[in-house]
């Protein structure tokens, strides 16, 4: 008589338990069909440190954390730098830095551009097209420095030298070289005659040569003009990518003083231009004054103070 009770209840308890585990039970099920299908297409799914990867109402909730970003390198291969490792250089000498490629973004290429130096010397970036930047200080570096740039991979050590600074002045005709704020040389020079001034500005000097052919027709001017030349020259300091050069002028030697006779070069004795040639070097400041030549370009490629 009580046997069919005892059914009756047990059957009760089994329809309660199928009724309240059923939602359970199919998340179970799509859990294992999810799973089967991550594994038969051979993915591999990783979580976060600490993220809650539990379903909803089940073994908790909550939201995957952000994987931390990987920091960006450098949007340009390791490019040259121009002045080379251990190199001695002067006081207006700019950085000059030369992509392989064109740099689009060049806020984001000078994020992985530094430069540290021994002596304060605060300054500022500067760009010739997508494939060059520059950067120099805001007034001449301090004498006797030491400069490291890194740049993307490449890495360039060098010093400041002394701080040697010359001043040609065409109202007096002479070009005077001081060392660190003291006179060392005063020397009588002849500038651009007219229609070929010499502009005003501040120059550095590049290369220096101690012979040179100059020939006028590089700048299109036929040797056989009027105006047309072609000579060597001794102890050449370049001034300007456009030509402008201290040299040997013996042929000049009695307009040095006293009036402009060059096609724009300053124009000196050979034992003053060898002079200059042995004490004034690469990076070394020229400054031009009170000529009628208007200013050195600042695209000139040497004219980076002028701007």
């Amino acid at each position: 008589m009580d046997e069919k009770p005892m059914r009756i209840a047990a059957n009760n308890r089994t329809k309660s338990l199928s009724s309240g585990d059923r939602r359970l039970s199919r998340r179970l099920r799509q859990g294992l069909l999810l799973t089967a299908a991550v594994t038969a297409a051979g993915a591999v799914v990783s979580a976060p440190a600490q993220a809650d990867i539990g379903l909803p109402g089940l073994f908790g909730s909550g939201s995957a954390g952000t994987a931390p970003q990987a920091p960006q390198g450098p949007n340009f291969a390791p490019p040259s730098i121009n002045i080379a490792d251990g190199d001695t250089v002067g006081v207006a000498q700019p950085i000059v830095i030369n992509f392989k490629e064109p740099v689009a973004d060049h806020a984001a290429a000078e994020k992985f551009i530094k430069v540290t130096s021994s002596k304060k010397a605060p300054g500022h970036f500067y760009w010739r097209g997508d494939q060059q930047v520059r950067w120099r200080p805001n007034e001449f570096w301090p004498d006797n420095t030491d400069v490291k740039v890194e740049a993307g991979g490449t890495v360039s050590s060098f010093r400041i030298g002394d701080a040697v600074v010359s001043t040609a002045d065409d109202t007096t005709h002479e070009m005077t070289i001081t060392r660190n704020g003291e006179v060392v040389k005063t020397m009588p020079i002849s500038m651009g005659k007219t229609k070929h001034e010499t502009p005003n500005g501040t120059y550095y000097i590049g290369e220096q040569l101690r012979k040179m052919i100059m020939d006028s027709s590089t700048y299109g001017v036929p040797v056989s003009a009027p105006e047309g030349y072609k000579v060597e020259v001794e102890y050449a300091s370049r001034m300007s990518n456009s030509g402008i050069f201290v040299h040997a002028a013996p042929w000049s030697v009695a307009q040095q003083g006293n009036s402009n006779a060059s096609h724009g070069c300053l124009n000196v004795s050979t034992e003053n231009a060898k002079w200059f040639f042995d004490n004034v070097h690469r990076g070394d400041p020229v400054v031009v004054q009170n000529t009628k030549g208007g200013t050195l370009s600042t695209s000139d490629g040497l004219g980076d103070w002028n701007d």
